[in-house]
């Protein structure tokens, strides 16, 4: 008798454990996962990712959903790392921005046998078939926008014309850069314009449509690797052999923010540059400080608010079992993949207070100048 009821405790106590872990494993999302969004973002070490992330969160509240956010921190093994670490913890949906487009087939591959959803957002996931939508600006028009500033603003003929460009791994900088191009192009063939620093720009100034070869092999030798440091080094190089032609009044296209403010500290510090028109990108509020302060000319807004919002939207309309609206495609290199593309918005100096200040997307008293 006594061994009998040592049984029935001990089964007792199997199934009070068996009950406890069952209500553990549903979480807050309404399913059977203890996170329903997994997010993974390219590094903490940009201000852009890091509004992103608190973005990601506010726009889950309110909903019966939950989010974990991890940071691959340059590193596609690291983000491989996160994304799995993700699915252990029983996503439903996955976004991801990758560090390296092509790498991070690998980890969505991942999360598709495992039944999860994934947006691949703001650079596209390349060539793989695991992704099942994109959320993103529209990276052409952020390109063309860039080359458009700087044909309407400069003045005269033969004007030097330096070129920088985004990560060789980005997507997103092909085609930020296809969109400058298609602009820049006809000004370059028109004396508008002198290629001052690409043997390989140069040698393509009589083409307007350039494949993704051309477009690598040009992106090649004026990458920045979206990190200011490299960008500096490259301006002083860059600069350093240019010829007295090649300085006076020139323009200048920076891929991105950080970029621009480290070429523009570059240009600004040599005498024989007697003015220049640099572009950016993000609106990072050090450089709405430099476009106050005359030191960057422009740089193209993405309201990453709206960005953050229509991604999240299409995670819990998928978390719902609702088709998520989409706007175009993209091609990946093996599928198109369904989009939803936000709008971009040109900044210098005579509007900035009125995007991003009267916008509240910063405050006035962050800024000196205004």
């Amino acid at each position: 008798m006594k061994r009998k009821w040592k049984v029935i405790s001990l089964m007792l106590t199997v199934m009070m454990f068996a009950f406890i872990a069952a209500g553990c494993s549903q979480g807050t999302g309404g399913g059977s996962s203890e996170v329903s969004v997994g997010i993974v973002l390219p590094t903490k070490d940009e201000p852009r990712w890091v509004q992103d992330e608190q973005r990601f969160k506010d726009a889950l509240k309110g909903t019966e959903y939950t989010t974990e956010i991890l940071f691959s921190q340059g590193s596609s093994a690291k983000e491989k790392e996160n994304v799995e670490t993700l699915l252990n913890k029983g996503i439903d949906v996955l976004i991801i921005c990758p560090q390296d487009g092509d790498a991070a087939a690998a980890a969505v591959e991942a999360a598709k046998k495992d039944g999860v959803k994934v947006i691949s957002y703001d650079r596209l996931i390349t060539n793989t078939d695991a992704i099942d939508y994109y959320v993103t600006f529209d990276s052409l028009a952020v390109g063309a926008a860039q080359a458009q500033y700087l044909a309407d603003n400069a003045t005269g003929k033969d004007v030097p014309l330096y070129l920088y460009a985004g990560a060789a791994s980005d997507n997103n900088a092909f085609l930020f850069f296809q969109g400058a191009w298609s602009v820049l192009q006809p000004k370059i063939a028109d004396g508008t314009f002198k290629i001052a620093n690409s043997s390989e720009a140069e040698a393509l100034k009589e083409t307007a449509d350039l494949s993704r070869d051309q477009l690598s092999k040009i992106i090649g030798q004026v990458t920045t690797n979206w990190d200011p440091n490299e960008a500096k080094n490259k301006a002083q190089t860059h600069l350093t052999a240019a010829s007295d032609d090649m300085k006076g009044d020139v323009a200048i296209l920076a891929p991105n923010d950080g970029t621009a403010r480290s070429i523009a500290d570059v240009f600004g510090t040599d005498s024989a540059v007697s003015s220049y028109l640099v572009t950016g990108q993000d609106a990072e509020k050090a450089s709405i400080q430099y476009v106050i302060d005359e030191k960057q000319s422009m740089t193209v807004f993405k309201d990453v608010r709206t960005l953050v919002k229509d991604a999240m939207g299409m995670a819990i309309d998928i978390l719902e079992d609702k088709d998520p609206e989409t706007t175009g495609s993209y091609d990946n290199g093996m599928i198109e993949v369904k989009a939803k593309q936000t709008d971009v918005i040109v900044v210098d100096k005579d509007n900035v207070k009125k995007e991003l200040i009267d916008s509240e997307y910063y405050k006035a008293d962050e800024f000196t100048g205004l």
